[in-house]
């Protein structure tokens, strides 16, 4: 193992200072607007690896992050870690289980509060945060920002919620998210949380929440009142590097399955919108993870399959509302990241960006997108393949798969099917399906005319094997207590004001 002693961060872009770890989480975003990266990859053997097998899921995850949070004392880690994903938040012990299907093991990353992957790390970032604010001596409010296509929202509001000394708002897109995706959001309670709706799509939600990091008129602005922004989006590495740990942790549970050999290499199939959960196992394949190939599975928004396989990034298409609606987004913000790692050269980066912020596109070039190609395999699926996928893999297998999770499994399956690899091959399972109820019911043939979202809840739950996730059950009852909306150009706005309360 070749761990780095003290670890920094800098910009994607070039600019700015190098940060620690709780430096770069509390900041979020770059100074320069790039994305924090570590500068030097830890790498692990497989003796490493092989110590995974008889390690609980916090235990493989202190193992993980203190090779990259170097500043976190070993007992700090150890307590955000108990925090987060003790205590019974999540309904299964394992914390993220991998399921054996007869096609494709399904590693199942919805077993928290808010039955998405996203707890994976959204339960663990307050914490971070919350310990870098004592670790650093920050006497600043924190005002968590977040533009959300559905998940990240709820996991973010969930994880924060009461989190003294930090606010955050949620701004998601209006008709944009499934009904319980809505109503996980409205239903919040803290006094610390603030949920808003945006006239536009997801990219309009982001656009709007980097073009209010960038302005630093505004930034001064809030910290002549001792407040600071920060992000709790993917764009945040304290959100990023805890997602690394399930790649190493599925890795090591189909060894002890004997599913696999110690040392063989896998892939990796991913459902893909901003590019986080699939770049954390683009880091775990540099770190030393025996991964081959990551297959980046898109919907109908299929930005990210065309510049996988052509090198263009060309935001200027229609934009498509699906039943997968997590992954309805065109500009995938972490994509700046691979890019850095595989170039190392900020300055491109920068221009690249700025292209895409000026034309709507940028294109790599043939010898960027060779090294892409050594990892990287993309493909896409209608709604319609997405549903046939639902409805194939319950015959076969009586496993109830979501929207999202459906995309990465029928990309799996051309994957394999184009490239003939032998390879052992992981979907990644991102969501309950009770969270996507009306689409999966729909795949799945059942009636459901004159049912509501709960009855709904109920319906599906007489087909699938796994029970109604509590959190999702509870909102039957709750109170709407977020019911603003607003455009996008007033995004700042809400901002200031909710900053003010």
């Amino acid at each position: 193992m070749n761990g780095v002693k003290d670890l920094k961060y800098s910009s994607t872009r070039g600019g700015g200072a190098k940060a620690a770890s709780a430096e770069a989480i509390i900041q979020g975003l770059a100074a320069d607007g790039g994305l924090f990266v570590p500068e030097e990859m830890p790498a692990v053997d497989l003796d490493f690896i092989a110590e995974f097998s008889r390690l609980s899921y916090e235990e493989r995850a202190a193992r993980i992050l203190g090779l990259f949070l170097t500043d976190y004392t070993a007992e700090e880690l150890a307590g955000c870690i108990s925090r987060a994903y003790g205590g019974g938040k999540f309904d299964d012990v394992r914390i993220a289980p991998v399921r054996m299907l007869k096609d494709f093991p399904i590693l199942e990353l919805w077993h928290g509060p808010t039955s998405a992957f996203k707890d994976m790390a959204l339960q663990l970032l307050p914490q971070l945060l919350q310990t870098a604010l004592k670790k650093t001596g920050e006497r600043a409010e924190i005002l968590i920002l977040v533009a959300t296509s559905g998940d990240t929202g709820k996991a973010a509001l969930e994880g924060f919620a009461d989190v003294d000394r930090i606010k955050i708002l949620v701004f998601y897109p209006t008709g944009g998210v499934s009904k319980i995706q809505n109503l996980q959001m409205c239903t919040q309670k803290g006094k610390n949380v603030c949920v808003v709706a945006v006239e536009g799509n997801f990219d309009d939600a982001q656009n709007g929440v980097k073009e209010i990091f960038s302005d630093k008129a505004f930034c001064d602005k809030l910290a002549a009142r001792n407040v600071k922004l920060s992000s709790a989006n993917s764009i945040n590495w304290g959100r990023l590097v805890p997602q690394i740990v399930y790649y190493f942790s599925a890795y090591a549970d189909l060894v002890e399955k004997g599913a696999i050999q110690a040392g063989e290499e896998i892939d990796f199939c991913v459902p893909t919108g901003n590019f986080g959960d699939i770049l954390a196992g683009y880091y775990a394949k540099r770190m030393g993870l025996p991964v081959a190939q990551l297959v980046c599975a898109s919907n109908s928004n299929n930005v990210l399959t065309d510049f996988l396989q052509t090198g263009v990034y060309d935001k200027k298409r229609d934009f498509y509302k699906t039943i997968s609606p997590s992954m309805d987004i065109l500009i995938s913000s972490n994509l700046e990241r691979l890019l850095y790692h595989e170039t190392n050269d900020a300055a491109q980066i920068k221009d690249w960006m700025r292209q895409l912020a000026s034309e709507g596109r940028y294109e790599v070039g043939a010898a960027v997108l060779q090294k892409l190609k050594e990892t990287f395999w993309a493909g896409w699926v209608d709604d319609a393949a997405t549903k046939a996928t639902i409805r194939e893999v319950y015959a076969k297998e009586h496993y109830v798969l979501d929207t999202h999770s459906a995309v990465a499994y029928r990309v799996a399956q051309a994957y394999k099917k184009d490239t003939g690899s032998k390879r052992p091959l992981v979907v990644v399972s991102t969501a309950s399906p009770y969270k996507f109820n009306e689409s999966v019911l729909d795949a799945l043939g059942a009636a459901r005319e004159g049912l509501d979202e709960f009855s709904l809840l109920d319906k599906l739950a007489s087909l699938n094997e796994s029970p109604i996730p509590q959190g999702l059950a509870s909102l039957k009852d709750a109170a709407i207590l977020h019911k603003t909306t607003c455009e996008k150009t007033a995004m700042r706005a809400m901002a200031e004001n909710f900053a003010k309360k």
